[in-house]
């Protein structure tokens, strides 16, 4: 899709790199994955140990190796005209990425940092344009973390999308002006904003945003959350005290079921996992094109770890090549020829260990190399490389949920927290837990969780993947998937692939699949990013798609994942010319936004930590498209406002962001994560709980409202709260079939709808509640509805007008 014929020479081609770094992650689902045709002869790697780091000094070459190879990309970043890369690398990728020319450092993110507009100039190579170009400012904050005051501003041109245009803004801080470059952030060759993040001495009251193109805005600036909540002496906290494998949790969820009978039930989902198992295996051979891939038919724990295979020399001229078995112990006599030499190849061990064993194993070449080379002699015994202790089950797991509420008959609205689609993400688990056992500790003697619980259903899934999460916590640490192997014996599906196995459930979902068209995931058997073989393959995400039927109370839903700090909504997912899933409309948007600063609010109140504006908002918006994911699903299927939470905020140190990872060390850091992601899924319980509570019909107008005016009008509308507005201009009744106001573009606010000619708006709010203001009946013969006549001149004939939205 993207040339690479490029030169690496300034800021212009920043935008193409991180383009072809991430596009091609989400395009071809890259990340991890592995080469099913490796060249004859090759030797075969070992299995690698990976960690997260940040590369450094980008170059061209470097940045098409990372797609080449597949490496897994956690984040990419600009920083001061340097792209740094978030990946998850093998000691070996290290070493690669390091003779290209990249450093290798610990996971880090650097504030942005100013820059003259004289250098941002010359490196462009700026054209002038005629006219000036309008210049608004989408968003002016400010914030206190736990270390620094920082001023945000995203701001937008209407030729933003030109790498000519620059945006410089001003402010004057301790009596000074200070002045900053804004960066141009674009994804998926889209132009969004621009935007820049500094930490300031002194709060400004006003920023102006200038454009070399001519145009300037100038905004207020508010603060970005900042409303702290007293905490109670009386309300317990602090019940998890450590990282929790699946059979702690379970443990857990059993004490509470039976310490608060009244209160909380243990739901078990009704599709069982595919296990923590595998079936035991070996690889004979040194090199691609002589290896025999040996997998038991029987899982290990069910005797395939018993299993021994033997390719022996019969020290024999002109031998044939035969297989015998001997209970546990498989023995492959190899074919010589009239010299004694042995002369059986890879391919047809195979075809003789099918034909004659077939019973206890299958056979195949290595990731589908033709097989030419001779077979080596060799014994191996079968495993399956688990190494969880034997009380870890490995049998298909039930998934467990916690239904917590006064009531848990259907009656009142349910309210869903889940974790653990990626098992490496071990704080989110803890979360749950936590908000649970707070919600019973506290019911008590806390009105506060009193009512929360007396009307609400709270549903918490703590670990939707137990298999995964095993898998993560005794053998492999940075899992992100289940453990169910799609890979053909033509394929990676030999045992130094066993940690590329498995499908990302948060992309094996219905709504905006890579099977639609939508980017974000792989058909990679081996890909982090794996969809799996067709939308809800998965026991795992099916039991997702079962609670959406079974509780058609449920209003509210979080997905809890990590790292990053980001705290995001639908759409979650764009199709290959960048189309997103369909936009909340205008008041639907402002809901998010408004129930998202009551939510992160709670979670600064913990230690002051700030979800950053820049991390919140649509997926699309502020990080990537994940094609299939679980929250899609909700909203779009079943109307349900769900939100996805990345746990693990960067820290500040003075200078830079510091990156805290999937598994922070619990006493300095994954305790604090858990407490205050605890706090914002309490919060979202309390916006839960104020949406089902609210019974007041909304009110809305019309700006300007009705008259004559001489010349074109900007109709806005005004709500008394989140409500999306239906309306008409062609004279009929509005109905929930009429048009709906939608945001006028990425991170803007509602659109207006422009009035050239006499016209008649008729229009009504709904609020997210549903309430229907004037209780006005869109499906009856009422007309209660809301009313204005924009006259334009001398045209007096309204109701046949024109409008369209701007």
């Amino acid at each position: 899709m993207f040339s690479r014929k490029r030169e690496w020479k300034n800021k212009v081609f920043i935008s193409m790199i991180i383009a072809v770094l991430v596009v091609s992650m989400l395009i071809t689902g890259l990340g991890a994955s592995i080469s099913a045709e490796p060249e004859p002869g090759e030797p075969i790697q070992p299995e690698e140990e990976v960690e997260v780091v940040t590369l450094h000094g980008m170059n061209d070459e470097a940045a098409e190796k990372i797609v080449e190879l597949g490496i897994d990309i956690s984040a990419v970043f600009e920083h001061d005209g340097e792209i740094e890369v978030e990946a998850v690398v093998t000691p070996s990728e290290i070493e690669m990425l390091e003779g290209l020319g990249l450093e290798v450092k610990e996971a880090v993110w650097v504030e942005q940092e100013e820059f003259s507009a004289k250098d941002e100039g010359e490196s462009f190579g700026i054209q002038s344009v005629h006219s000036a170009d309008n210049v608004q400012i989408l968003r002016a904050d400010h914030y206190t973390n736990q270390a620094a005051t920082f001023l945000y501003v995203e701001a937008k041109s209407d030729v933003g999308a030109s790498a000519g245009t620059t945006l410089t803004a001003s402010w004057e801080e301790n009596g000074e002006e200070r002045t900053a470059i804004l960066s141009r952030r674009t994804d998926y060759g889209e132009y969004l904003y621009h935007w820049f993040e500094l930490t300031v001495d002194e709060v400004p009251e006003t920023v102006n945003i200038e454009s070399n193109q001519g145009g300037s805005a100038t905004s207020e600036v508010t603060e970005w959350l900042g409303d702290n909540r007293e905490p109670k002496d009386y309300y317990v906290t602090e019940f998890v005290d450590s990282y929790m494998t699946p059979t702690e949790m379970d443990e857990r969820m059993d004490q509470l079921a039976e310490e608060f009978p009244e209160l909380v039930d243990i739901v078990e989902l009704p599709h069982k996992t595919n296990g923590y198992r595998r079936h035991a295996q070996a690889t004979m051979g040194t090199l691609t094109n002589n290896a025999v891939v040996v997998t038991s038919t029987a899982w290990g724990h069910e005797g395939g770890n018993d299993l021994t295979v033997e390719f022996v020399d019969p020290a024999t001229e002109n031998a044939p090549l035969e297989v015998s078995v001997d209970g546990d112990t498989i023995t492959v006599q190899l074919a010589t020829n009239s010299s004694g030499d042995t002369i059986s190849t890879a391919r047809q061990v195979v075809d003789a260990l099918n034909a004659e064993a077939g019973e206890l194993v299958s056979a195949n070449t290595y990731r589908g190399n033709s097989g030419g080379g001779t077979a080596l002699t060799w014994e191996a015994n079968l495993t399956d490389n688990l190494s969880a202790p034997d009380y870890v089950s490995r049998e298909p797991a039930t998934v467990r949920m916690l239904s917590i509420g006064k009531t848990r008959d259907g009656s009142k609205p349910a309210v869903l927290g889940y974790a653990k689609e990626h098992p490496r993400e071990w704080v989110t688990s803890l979360v749950t837990i936590e908000a649970a056992e707070r919600l019973l500790r506290n019911y008590e003697h806390d009105e506060d969780t009193r009512k929360l619980v007396d009307n609400l259903e709270i549903l918490i899934i703590p670990i939707v993947n137990p298999d995964g999460t095993n898998y993560s916590f005794y053998d492999r640490n940075m899992q992100r998937r289940n453990m169910t192997n799609y890979c053909g014996p033509t394929e990676a599906n030999d045992p130094g692939a066993r940690g590329n196995w498995g499908v990302d459930l948060n992309r094996n979902h219905t709504v905006g699949t890579i099977w639609d068209g939508y980017v974000g995931a792989s058909t990679s058997c081996t890909s982090d990013t794996f969809a799996g073989p067709e939308p809800h393959s998965e026991p795992e995400a099916r039991n997702l798609a079962w609670i959406a039927d079974e509780y058609d109370n449920l209003t509210f839903a979080m997905n809890i994942h990590s790292h990053g700090g980001y705290f995001l909504w639908s759409p979650g997912a764009y199709d290959t010319n960048r189309v997103t899933l369909p936009r909340p409309t205008a008041g639907e948007e402002e809901y998010y936004w408004q129930s998202s600063e009551h939510i992160l609010n709670r979670i600064q109140d913990h230690r002051g930590t700030v979800i950053r504006p820049t991390r919140t908002g649509p997926i699309p918006d502020v990080l990537y498209s994940a094609a299939g994911n679980s929250g899609d699903f909700f909203w779009y299927e079943h109307g349900v406002y769900t939100w996805n939470f990345e746990v693990g905020a960067q820290l500040w140190d003075g200078s830079r962001w510091i990156a805290t990872g999937f598994q922070p060390d619990y006493e300095s850091e994954g305790h604090d994560q858990a407490m205050e992601f605890a706090n914002g899924l309490i919060g979202m319980f309390e916006v839960a709980y104020e949406h089902a509570m609210n019974d007041t019909r909304p009110k809305s107008k019309a700006v300007p409202g009705s008259g004559r005016y001489s010349e074109p009008v900007e109709v806005a509308f005004e709500t008394s709260e989140p409500a999306t507005i239906y309306y008409t201009l062609d004279g009929s009744r509005p109905t929930f079939d009429s048009p709906t106001l939608q945001l006028a573009g990425v991170r803007e606010s509602a659109e207006t709808l422009l009035i050239e000619e006499t016209t008649t708006i008729k229009f009504f709010s709904v609020d997210v509640a549903g309430n229907v203001e004037k209780n006005y009946k869109p499906d009856g013969n009422g007309r209660n509805y809301n009313s204005v006549t924009i006259q334009i001149g001398d045209d007096s004939h309204p109701g046949k007008g024109r409008g369209r939205g701007k």
